[in-house]
């Protein structure tokens, strides 16, 4: 195919405020795609990437511009646009009653597959996806990850000219992703098909052959990931916190200062850091004392964090220290103690002999595949679900004997935001803040104090948040009591990296002011703000460790190789059990 596959001039859409005005999505963007390649659309909460794929699928008619997708103008033929390309939307619809077999036949209905291609397409698709030997299991039972594989098995159930996918790995973990990327990377080449990605992961940019910036709707810069990364050039710097000091207070002490640094993120014990172009030795030097700093080779992810910066974005939000949370209690010992801890759904078991201690003031991270067992064990833990055996103490409180009490102390903020959409951000607040036991005066104290520190208009509708803001109303939430303990389940899933920046600061505050942290994530790099780490795999637990402690297993596990980063770590570590899994029930 020649020339541009999608070509768009002067689009612009908007859609109704909550004040009755109208918001800007896309103003006058302009962009040509070719076709037969990768191409990633990138960009914060907010910057329009959702909104331009809906209009690359024809599902919105653009309110001014030109939009020609596979040479067919989008306005005046949508159904014809429709009609060639596959399109799975951040929120993919599968039937979770229905099984894996069923999804595919109905979305190859719904497509107008012909009988005589639908079996040589469902099983490429099944051997593509690793998920022949589940076509009989309902899709409601199976993982986070494997529901990704089939909905974008069923969206592939008809061969497309063109496939878009809107951040299609949020939400999974590092092993799931490899296998989406892996299809993703074999459609390109075998089939030679055009892939449009919208995504929140630069590692994920990096492997397209073009990447669009884009910011409130319009488009920042367009380049290959190489000429993005040449922006950041000698600029970039990393810099080994010295013994005693996490590297989550060193990533802190810099991001804290935007006049001198663009961005600072913890990886591998180290802190990567971008300089401001304006920076001087001098300055640089005062700010890191005795810790040395080298330079280090850009990425991609620096170069997009410089055009946002340069686009006035904030500076991440820190903890006035008057708001800042003193830790329940002040007895020695651990917060949270778990022995032998199990759950069983039946047959099923979902944890098997689980235990740890979490110390006062730690952060805590709870890691594992899709299905590996942890939110159960975090469900436990926040006393959501009970144990079929073992001990669960939480703030000094028995979970089985006085869950009402340890409830009481602590806050939890769920993978998926329990914010009502139909009230206002103060209307939420005073609701939980009503349901964790505050009252009149003390409750209106604290609502003025979240809505300060996370930045909050207290008179908009929370449903019509961006994402980032759904993520600090839901953090308010569960600060509003000023818990010693806070449960955290994935909270930046579906976030952009300008916004999880802004949330670990405030974590790193909240720690430093003695509140224990449990969070579980399946961003690699935010193991690395951790104390310590566990991961679980099959409901067993396979580590645990600082950060440091568990690349040098994973490194011993791989032959000594070297474990660049946090993410190999986790594949490493949940592979070579795997292999032992299996090498067992073989020789059994």
């Amino acid at each position: 195919m020649s020339g541009d596959i999608i070509r768009a001039e002067g689009l612009r859409q908007t859609f109704a405020g909550p004040d009755g005005g109208r918001v800007v999505a896309l103003d006058d963007l302009s962009l040509s795609i070719r076709p037969g390649a990768l191409t990633a659309l990138v960009g914060p909460d907010g910057a329009g990437k959702t909104t331009l794929m809906r209009l690359f699928a024809g599902l919105l008619g653009p309110e001014a511009g030109r939009l020609s997708v596979l040479g067919t103008d989008v306005l005046a033929d949508p159904q014809a646009v429709q009609d060639r390309i596959s399109y799975m939307p951040q929120r993919f619809g599968l039937y979770d009653d229905l099984s894996v077999q069923e999804n595919l036949d109905l979305y190859a209905d719904l497509h107008g597959v012909p009988m005589a291609e639908r079996q040589a397409r469902f099983q490429r698709m099944l051997d593509m996806t690793d998920m022949a030997r589940f076509t009989a299991r309902p899709a409601g039972k199976l993982s986070g990850g494997m529901k990704q594989k089939l909905g974008l098995a069923c969206t592939l159930v008809r061969s497309p000219d063109l496939l878009l996918l809107d951040e299609p790995s949020v939400g999974v973990d590092p092993l799931s992703r490899r296998d989406l990327w892996s299809i993703i990377k074999q459609l390109v080449e075998d089939e030679k098909l055009s892939v449009v990605i919208a995504t929140a992961y630069m590692d994920e940019a990096e492997r397209c052959a073009e990447v669009f910036v884009m910011d409130r709707g319009r488009l920042l810069a367009s380049d290959t990931p190489d000429g993005l990364t040449a922006r950041a050039e000698g600029l970039t710097y990393a810099a080994v916190p010295p013994a005693g000091m996490p590297a989550r207070a060193l990533q802190a002490r810099l991001i804290d200062r935007p006049d001198l640094i663009t961005d600072a993120v913890p990886e591998a014990g180290r802190v990567r850091f971008i300089r401001q172009p304006a920076a001087t030795p001098d300055a640089l030097a005062g700010l890191l004392g005795d810790i040395p700093a080298e330079p280090r080779p850009p990425e991609l992810e620096d170069a997009f964090m410089m055009l946002l910066r340069q686009q006035g974005e904030v500076p991440p939000a820190t903890v006035p220290a008057d708001t800042r949370i003193a830790a329940t209690g002040s007895a020695p010992g651990p917060v949270i103690v778990v022995r032998d801890l199990v759950r069983k759904f039946g047959d099923f078991t979902a944890v098997a002999n689980t235990s740890f201690e979490v110390a006062r003031g730690e952060i805590f991270g709870l890691l594992g595949p899709n299905g590996a067992g942890k939110t159960t064990t975090f469900r436990m833990l926040c006393g959501l679900l009970p144990a079929t055996s073992g001990h669960l103490e939480v703030a000094g409180r028995d979970l089985r004997t006085a869950w009402a009490e340890a409830r009481a102390r602590i806050g939890y903020v769920a993978q998926k935001f329990a914010l009502y959409g139909n009230l206002t951000v103060r209307e939420n607040l005073e609701f939980f803040g009503g349901a964790y036991g505050l009252r009149r005066k003390a409750l209106q104290q604290r609502i003025r104090a979240s809505l300060e520190q996370f930045e909050l208009d207290p008179a908009a509708k929370s449903g019509l948040l961006p994402a980032g803001f759904k993520q600090r109303l839901a953090m308010a939430t569960g600060l509003l009591h000023q818990p010693g303990i806070l449960f955290l389940d994935e909270p930046t899933s579906g976030i952009d990296p300008l916004a999880r920046r802004a949330f670990w600061r405030t974590i790193t505050a909240l720690a430093e002011g003695g509140v224990t942290i449990v969070v579980t994530t399946h961003f690699m790099e935010e193991a690395e703000y951790c104390d310590r780490i566990a991961i679980q795999d099959a409901g067993e637990m396979l580590i645990i460790g600082t950060p440091r402690e568990v690349r040098e297993r994973a490194a011993l596990g791989v032959g000594g190789a070297t474990v660049r980063n946090m993410n190999e770590a986790f594949i490493a570590v949940v592979e070579q059990n795997r292999a032992r899994r299996d090498n067992g029930r073989a020789a059994a």
